[in-house]
């Protein structure tokens, strides 16, 4: 095994083995099929069908086979490449892995978003949801009696399992047989008419310009150009060319693969900075979408979506409000930005201060008795839409829950940051704050600030010790370690409340968020 691999088998956990996915394979590499038949058939025998016991009853996505692969290496004692390892996750990702409609709404564990809630079903929450995120079994594909095994797999890996709260108050083995095995074979089958229909489609290649509209926290909105350079067998060169809202700017390259048709996985360096993008093409290839992060610091990520050269839309108009009377600048980032600019009754457009065909910047001015609502702006065949208001009357902090991580101080573990956003609202036609129909304004510039988050938190001074936040809404956890200057030493660790307060010309409005700063983790695995 070459260090790098071990590398990424033992301390790197999930960023270390993402930068395998994305590295390009060397010219003497294997193909994934013969690798199977090579590496794999001395525990897994053939099948009648052709294929091989236990892994041709599943499906997965890159990031699972790669788990499959990791457990293999580092439990079962398979000795391979890195290059051989790349081939095998990309042939079982090309030929047993998952439609794009199969991962819709579980794509978070995929792009580690941070401090997702996500809502597994009831039959699934007590069983499974326990220890996983919902995503980690529903990004799956298995037959029933391969579903069976894994929870065999369970009580042989983890004999403990039966003894944990929501186990041993329950003949939990049993009802994992008898119920959520036959439950989990109907929703998550290994065979689908979408994996059916995905594998008879065409697959556009990525190669090409794209524009790209972004957010990273600490930096704040960009906007950019990323090319795609064909390298043959899914694999990609990439370049980043752009800036950030500020004008400061944004420029990097790498490398990407493609699997299964639509799932790319790129690793490129930008401002020094290694960083990832975790990414899903649309069917027909003019979109992606998906995220981009720092290595080894996820939570530091923000979304990214992009348009193909060649289709017309916008990506995104920022700020995506204006107020009564107000005279804002806009800037609308997509492609094919060169036709007639026309905007909504209540708007008007005061001048065009910029304009190529990716970025198109005006100066819109609001009636002052226009009816509050969402008002469309169109450039040739594109529009998107902007909020109209009267008066902002509410602030959302996002995520409304969260963690932090102490860590540094000398040890192993880095801190693990927190990050925010504030989304203003005006009152719909009920005339009322927090109800139904309340107009999102989208994301508002706030000033940022912390309190205790309870009383308890106030008596352990948790304020003085859990962390600080910038004028960015990045939340920097404190050192670990015993603290002495705490009741009984103890950890850096505590709740507060993260808020953010927005002023307009007319208003000024709160919003809170809990954060909870806690010790760190130690486990690391691709999916969790």
């Amino acid at each position: 095994m070459n260090n790098k691999l071990k590398r990424a088998l033992s301390g790197g956990g999930v960023l270390a083995l993402a930068s395998l996915m994305a590295a390009p394979l060397s010219a003497a590499s294997q193909s994934g099929a013969q690798l199977l038949q090579e590496r794999c058939t001395s525990c897994h025998t053939p099948t009648a069908d052709g294929g091989l016991s236990r892994i041709s009853e599943q499906r997965k996505t890159p990031e699972g086979w790669m788990t499959t692969l990791n457990r293999m290496q580092s439990q079962r004692g398979l000795r391979i490449s890195a290059d051989e390892r790349r081939a095998i996750i990309k042939y079982l990702a090309d030929t047993q892995g998952l439609a794009p409609a199969e991962t819709s709404g579980k794509r978070y564990l995929l792009e580690q978003t941070p401090n997702v809630l996500d809502d597994t079903p009831a039959e699934y929450a007590e069983m499974c949801a326990r220890c996983h995120s919902g995503a980690r079994f529903a990004l799956q594909r298995r037959t029933e009696g391969e579903w069976e095994r894994l929870v065999h797999f369970h009580m042989g890996q983890f004999p403990t399992l039966e003894f944990h709260a929501l186990s041993r108050d329950r003949a939990w083995f049993e009802l994992a047989v008898s119920d959520v095995v036959p439950q989990l074979a109907t929703d998550f089958p290994l065979k689908s008419t979408a994996w059916d229909q995905w594998q008879q489609a065409d697959k556009p290649a990525p190669a090409g310009g794209w524009t790209v509209a972004g957010y990273l926290p600490g930096k704040g909105e960009f906007s950019a150009t990323l090319t795609l350079n064909a390298k043959g067998d899914d694999h990609y060169g990439l370049t980043l060319s752009g800036q950030y809202a500020d004008g400061s700017p944004l420029t990097g390259q790498g490398s990407a693969v493609v699997y299964t048709g639509y799932e790319l996985r790129a690793s490129l360096t930008v401002a020094g900075v290694k960083m990832r993008q975790v990414l899903a093409l649309s069917a027909d290839g003019s979109r992606m979408q998906g995220r981009m992060f720092p290595r080894g610091a996820t939570e530091m990520g923000g979304e990214l979506s992009a348009i193909k050269a060649g289709h017309s839309a916008i990506l995104a108009i920022s700020p995506a409000y204006i107020r009564q009377g107000e005279s804002r600048t806009l800037t609308l980032t997509g492609n094919g930005l060169t036709g007639k600019v026309r905007l909504a009754s209540g708007l008007k457009l005061d001048q065009v201060i910029s304009r190529s065909a990716t970025q198109l910047v005006l100066k819109v001015s609001a009636q002052s008795g226009a009816q509050p609502g969402l008002r469309r702006i169109q450039v040739g065949s594109s529009a998107m839409q902007v909020a109209l208001y009267d008066q902002l009357v509410r602030v959302d902090v996002v995520p409304a829950d969260s963690i932090a991580r102490v860590g540094g101080n000398g040890g192993k573990q880095a801190k693990v940051n927190a990050t925010y956003r504030a989304v203003g609202y005006a009152a719909g036609k009920d005339g009322k704050a927090g109800t139904e129909d309340d107009l999102a304004l989208g994301y508002m510039p706030a000033s940022w600030s912390l309190k205790p988050f309870d009383a308890v938190a106030e008596h352990d001074k948790d304020l003085d010790y859990a962390g600080t936040i910038d004028a960015r809404g990045v939340f920097t956890p404190g050192d670990a370690g015993l603290n002495p200057e705490r009741k009984m030493s103890t950890n850096n660790v505590g709740q507060l409340a993260v808020v953010a307060t927005v002023k307009t010309v007319a208003t000024e409005q709160q919003g809170q968020a809990r954060l909870l700063v806690t010790v760190q983790d130690y486990i690391k695995s691709p999916l969790q």
